[in-house]
């Protein structure tokens, strides 16, 4: 299964690809790696040491010098660690280190994220609860996450171990959060065996990703065929940035890439891969709806 860090990787690629560009690359070559507090960098390279920005794993360091004669960077006193709100952390001796990044590990997680939350109503996480039928009860709190309910069942007496679908039951978005916490509920109006175990399928908004080694599936819920809409949509968000960064007329080197390359080439190729994202959206769509459509009911 696809982990956080395979589809930053997968992102980093696919980008890479349509930009022709490839990042200067270097390894920690401090024995023993670094530590949170560390403020000088030693690297494999001397013709890959410059002021700016380094990443290493997804930690973003400023550099304030370097020395080429003792191949080291020096981290910017204060701030220098840690940069742009990523995480301070120890890197292990021959950790990568890309000297200004052209999309970020962090950057492009949180367009991984963001492109999981706007998915949803079209792609959703699959979840289920269960509770005893009480047969003087007729409404049942759901977990806080559920934005809609798409089946109910209760478990048959005896060996058969059929669950039984409930034909008449209303889903509440908007319930009293006075008599329920999570304002949200389920009325059942069938005539159920006291008792039972009643089994309700909701739909959630998926979860995000963490740590690299999280699973797309097992945290975000989404179907393991949905991996290549969210890598699409995070290329597409990342792209659409590229152009803002030529923004510079003043520069011999900009003349020179305009002349070449448009300075719209990134905006084009976002809204491309933005279609290509939509396209599969919509298939995703049509196969979770396929899947799991609203079992027909009664609201009475």
């Amino acid at each position: 299964m696809a982990t956080f860090s395979d589809m930053v990787d997968e992102v980093k690629t696919n980008l890479a690809g349509y930009t022709l560009r490839q990042d200067r690359i270097t390894y920690l070559a401090n024995a023993g790696g670094i530590s949170t507090s560390a403020t000088t960098i030693t690297v494999g390279s001397s013709s890959n040491l410059a002021k700016g920005i380094v990443e290493v794993e997804d930690e973003l360091i400023l550099i304030d010098s370097f020395d080429k004669s003792a191949n080291t960077l020096n981290v910017m006193p204060g701030f220098g660690r840690g940069y742009q709100h990523s995480t301070v952390a120890t890197h292990a001796q021959y950790s990568p280190v890309i000297l200004s990044p052209s999309f970020p590990r962090i950057t492009i997680k949180q367009a991984i994220n963001d492109t999981i939350n706007s998915v949803f109503p079209k792609l959703w996480k699959n979840a289920v609860t269960t509770f005893a039928f009480n047969p003087a009860q007729t409404t049942y709190q759901l977990p806080s996450n559920c934005e809609d309910v798409t089946q109910v069942t209760w478990e048959a007496i005896g060996p058969s171990k059929e669950w039984i679908p409930v034909k008449r039951w209303r889903a509440d978005q908007m319930a009293n959060t006075t008599s329920f916490a999570s304002g949200q509920t389920v009325s059942i109006y069938d005539a159920i065996t006291p008792g039972r175990t009643v089994q309700v399928y909701y739909k959630a908004m998926p979860s995000n990703l963490s740590a690299n080694s999280d699973e797309f599936v097992a945290t975000t819920g989404l179907p393991a065929t949905a991996r290549d809409v969210i890598t699409l949509g995070a290329a597409s968000k990342m792209l659409s940035f590229i152009d803002a960064g030529r923004i510079n007329l003043t520069s011999a080197e900009a003349d020179s890439a305009d002349s070449k390359i448009p300075s719209t080439a990134a905006a084009t190729n976002s809204k491309y891969i933005y279609a290509l994202f939509q396209q599969r959206l919509n298939e995703e769509n049509a196969r979770l709806l396929g899947q799991h459509p609203t079992t027909p009911h009664y609201t009475r």
